[in-house]
């Protein structure tokens, strides 16, 4: 049965390589409007999803969907639409001596297939993406969100049906492992193999897949507030790394704290109490915010509270002496990918990010910004942590190839 379906979005991507880009936006426009008119639906189904889970797992604010996350992610979707063609751009163009010229252009993978945990947006930011690029999309979600994945690809077949479009060329596989072990090993059938969500989930991805791999997700992130670092800049951008979304990628792990600047540890932690964010701090740190911070949040850190991705309002605090100790420290535990530096020193900044091996290295900025709309991209397929092919948030242009194209008169190769 998997492998059946798996052979229907492999003959549907054809059809998406002769679709002009007026009808691939027109589908994108009509599937955010209809998700807007079917909400009602779909938060019902979310709510059946949520009613399963238990609300202090982190994974629960990942799937939970309100109308104004479905506006968002609408928006999307019509951002997507808007963004130009990533598909037929010419690349380079060379004349060889013996008149034969050859050109390079982008072109789409074919069929993409996406494994994804409880979070029912990449649902839409997937189909979205993939159909911008010409691409055919495979969706393999979780068990935790299948009521809602189930209800919000109905409306996406609805609108390609309306259409005259393969719904195929949006293909949801059951949640089950055998979905995943199939999609695994669809040589011939799948083109690439995006996972999104934990490190566990990414690792058994890359370990057992036999169809290539691009590695997203897991994001350990660290903030250095260096020496000169502003500390109401860093005060305010701690807080917003670490609680605006503790559930994302982008969210703060751990404030690597200059030692000279250890008096301000209490003011650059002062909002996180707000929102109950735990700390787990360095000796130093912890004497610094005995009694300055509620008892109840602080505890003493251990070897495991370092290299951790808490997805949850934790956080710890790693004092250091030195700029290099600092990136000593990133360079053992970050996932490469997000990192940030808070500094008034323009040439420690700029040794920061020369040395810094992430995806996106920030300075004065939170890392919260790693995402595909903030960069402006209308939407993002993942945040690559690997360096083949993409890094960062990946968006269209990272879901195409290429292919040379060479016309002559009758040339042959002597």
């Amino acid at each position: 049965m998997i492998n059946e379906l798996l052979q229907q979005p492999l003959a549907a991507s054809r059809q998406l390589v002769m679709l002009d880009d007026v009808t691939i936006n027109r589908i994108l426009t009509d599937t955010a409007s209809a998700l807007l008119s079917h909400q009602t639906k779909v938060l019902t189904a979310n709510a059946e999803d949520l009613q399963r889970m238990d609300p202090a797992n982190p994974k629960y604010d990942r799937l939970k969907l309100t109308e104004e996350r479905l506006a968002g992610i609408a928006g999307d979707m019509k951002n997507v639409a808007s963004l130009p063609s990533p598909l037929g751009k010419l690349l380079s163009e060379t004349a060889r001596p013996n008149g034969m010229v050859i050109r390079k252009i982008t072109v789409p993978f074919g069929v993409i297939g996406v494994i994804y945990e409880a979070r029912p947006n990449v649902t839409f930011d997937v189909f979205s993406l993939c159909l911008k690029s010409g691409n055919a999309c495979v969706l393999k979600g979780g068990s935790d969100a299948d009521s809602t994945n189930r209800a919000l690809v109905a409306i996406i077949h609805n609108v390609l049906a309306k259409q005259g479009v393969n719904p195929a060329v949006c293909t949801l596989l059951p949640p089950d492992r055998e979905a995943t072990t199939e999609l695994l090993n669809a040589v011939g059938l799948v083109d690439l193999i995006i996972p999104r969500g934990s490190s566990s989930l990414i690792n058994f991805v890359r370990d057992h897949a036999r169809v290539p791999v691009i590695e997203t997700g897991a994001g350990i992130c660290h903030i250095y507030f260096d020496k000169d670092g502003d500390k109401e800049k860093g005060r305010e951008i701690v807080n917003n790394a670490k609680t605006r979304r503790v559930s994302v990628c982008n969210a703060l792990d751990c404030l690597i704290v200059h030692h000279d600047r250890l008096d301000d540890v209490t003011y650059l932690c002062g909002k996180l109490s707000d929102s109950n964010v735990v700390i787990y701090a360095d000796e130093p740190a912890f004497t610094v915010l005995s009694g300055h911070y509620p008892a109840a949040l602080l505890q003493p850190a251990t070897v495991d509270s370092f290299g951790t991705e808490f997805l949850d309002y934790k956080m710890a605090i790693r004092t250091v002496s030195s700029l290099d100790e600092a990136l000593q420290h990133i360079a053992r535990y970050s996932s490469k990918h997000s990192e940030s530096i808070v500094s008034e020193s323009t040439e420690t900044i700029r040794h920061f990010q020369q040395m810094v091996d992430a995806a996106c290295v920030y300075a004065n900025v939170s890392t919260a910004f790693t995402d595909g709309a903030q960069f402006g991209f209308g939407a993002e397929i993942g945040i690559s942590t690997q360096k083949l092919h993409a890094r960062g948030p990946m968006a269209l242009p990272e879901l195409t190839t290429y292919k040379y194209i060479i016309e002559g008169d009758g040339q042959i190769r002597k």
